[in-house]
């Protein structure tokens, strides 16, 4: 999954060949084909493995490590998609390409639906956490203008448009906006 992650990611969703991909992980075309049966298995499992492996650096933590306020919380959750680690581009990178591939492969749109949903209610639920008394309405709003704004401001970065802590103070200030908006609410 690795290898697809950074296959996707160096190459896009189109420029995606078994053979290369075959080639990275070094094993077999046929055993790449024996696991995923095709190229849309492969697809549905690179993203898979893509929301396991962003799950994991937004949300491990020491175990010695104090437990976070859900203020702090939020915030690390949503600033851990924008920093300097090669999974964390590999990552977004390929997230990118997977997402901007689904305009041309319908079959992708229902998962990319489905692990957009996921991060929206995890986000969303965030919030619930530093305001419990929003409606679910507002808190699933803000976590969708959240999550889309840390998809643009990783590909303005990963693409050189954007410095990185540009981009995670643009974040913070969106956070603090979103709180407030919900605060008053």
């Amino acid at each position: 999954m690795e290898a697809a992650a950074r296959v996707i990611a160096r190459r896009g969703v189109r420029g995606l060949r078994v053979e290369e991909l075959a080639a990275e992980a070094g094993v077999s075309t046929a055993l790449i084909y024996y696991h995923f049966k095709d190229r849309a298995g492969i697809l549905r499992r690179t993203l898979e493995f893509i929301n396991d492996r962003a799950g994991s650096y937004t949300t491990e933590r020491g175990p010695d490590a104090a437990p976070l306020e859900p203020r702090q919380e939020l915030e690390q959750t949503l600033l851990l998609e924008l920093q300097d680690d090669d999974a964390v581009r590999e990552n977004s990178t390929a997230w990118g390409e997977l997402r901007a591939s689904a305009i041309f492969e319908p079959h992708l749109r229902e998962d990319l639906a489905r692990a957009t949903l996921v991060w929206v209610q995890e986000i969303a639920d965030l919030l619930g956490r530093v305001h419990p008394m929003a409606t679910a309405a507002s808190l699933a709003i803000a976590a969708e203008r959240l999550t889309a704004l840390v998809e643009g401001l990783s590909m303005r970065w990963l693409s050189g448009i954007l410095p990185l802590e540009h981009a995670r103070e643009l974040m913070r200030d969106a956070i603090d906006a979103e709180l407030e908006r919900l605060a008053r609410r």
